[in-house]
């Protein structure tokens, strides 16, 4: 059975991607990459160069090898850091927040972050920052509740046997999210999903029931 890839990184920079693909390379890990489709962006004239968004995909298991392989590899380019890069005018507690929040930050910004600490005199320990690690993938476990409007929407369009009906329904059903050590996890609360399954089988049984109609009507003829 081949292994699943599942999403890692997303750039919209390809010497960023390359960057990442060249250590994997150099650790033979294997990676899948992948482009979303061409944006257009229409702040731009006509003719203007279209955007892709690299997407770098890996198997679960080499998450958290791939994580520890950017910290050390970060470690070394945060010595030659300019002086006037954004982190340097952070407080204690913003940089923090940095290791605390590191699906919103790059592995270079964590490094440099306990860089400042430790030159402050004031570092985040091997314990405080596995702490905060353990605590920011429980807290991305914790499912999500679906909005109103869009369970509202889910059902009236189901009864109407159009296609979004079944797509919501499918998607608050079966949605599942990737942490950042490669865990899958369902995206919404179990009450959530259990309207999405009872949308997903209005969709269905009411969409076929319009087909069948049709097909009855058509063979009166």
């Amino acid at each position: 059975m081949e292994p699943e890839f599942l999403t890692f990184r997303k750039f919209n920079d390809m010497a960023f991607a390359g960057g990442l693909t060249d250590l994997l390379d150099d650790n033979r890990i294997p990676y899948e990459v992948e482009t979303s489709p061409l944006i257009v962006n229409p702040l731009q004239s006509s003719g203007a160069e279209l955007s892709l968004e690299y997407v770098i995909k890996l198997r679960p298991q080499d998450f958290n090898t791939v994580n520890i392989l950017l910290e050390v590899y970060e470690e070394k380019t945060v010595e030659d850091v300019n002086p006037n890069y954004p982190l340097y005018s952070f407080s204690d507690d913003e940089l923090h927040n940095v290791l605390k929040n590191s699906t919103e930050w790059t592995a270079f910004d964590q490094v440099l972050a306990r860089k400042i600490l430790d030159e402050r005199g004031a570092p985040a320990t091997d314990e405080q920052v596995e702490e905060y690690w353990e605590e920011e993938i429980e807290a991305l476990t914790r499912p999500e509740e679906s909005e109103a409007t869009w369970i509202i929407i889910g059902y009236l369009t189901a009864f109407l046997g159009g296609f979004l009906g079944i797509f919501i329904g499918a998607m608050m059903w079966k949605f599942k999210k990737t942490l950042p050590n490669g865990e899958r996890v369902y995206a919404y609360t179990r009450t959530s999903r259990i309207n999405g399954l009872v949308i997903l089988i209005i969709g269905v049984i009411v969409f076929a029931i319009a087909v069948a109609s049709q097909v009855f009507d058509y063979s009166l003829f």
